[in-house]
């Protein structure tokens, strides 16, 4: 339990890279209509939203429990990037994909999306780097 926090970091950040960098890749080359795999990545982002937002909770009640096991710069440092990540998670299902769905300006929040789902992406690597350099030097 006591290294609980690194792993939920581990598994935000590791669904978010699955997700966007192979899953939804070979859903474009494998099925048969871009349509048809569009779909279902919109599909799969929105349980990756509910992924990132359970993750990031979770991250923020063991970062607050746990200063002593983590420290306390690093728990506030990374408090920020799972805030952000959460932020970002939730500003592109609620404000982005809606807008890719309806295939409104497509190209603009195409584009929108994938800069914030990136950028999701690195705030959730940022915090299992600074949890995991944390464990190996108190470890």
């Amino acid at each position: 339990m006591r290294n609980l926090h690194l792993w939920i970091a581990a598994i935000w950040a590791v669904s978010l890279g699955t997700l966007g960098l192979f899953v939804v890749p070979m859903l474009f080359a494998h099925l048969p209509t871009p349509a048809l795999a569009g779909n279902m990545a919109a599909k799969l982002f929105s349980v990756q939203t509910m992924v990132s937002v359970t993750c990031a909770v979770v991250l923020l009640l063991l970062l607050r429990s746990d200063k002593r096991d983590v420290g306390v710069t690093v728990a506030q440092s990374s408090t920020v990037y799972v805030l952000a990540g959460a932020l970002l998670a939730l500003l592109v299902e609620l404000g982005v994909a809606p807008r890719i769905v309806a295939r409104d300006n497509l190209a603009l929040w195409h584009a929108v999306g994938s800069a914030m789902y990136l950028a999701q992406w690195l705030c959730a690597c940022v915090v299992f780097g600074k949890l995991l350099g944390e464990h190996s030097t108190s470890g």
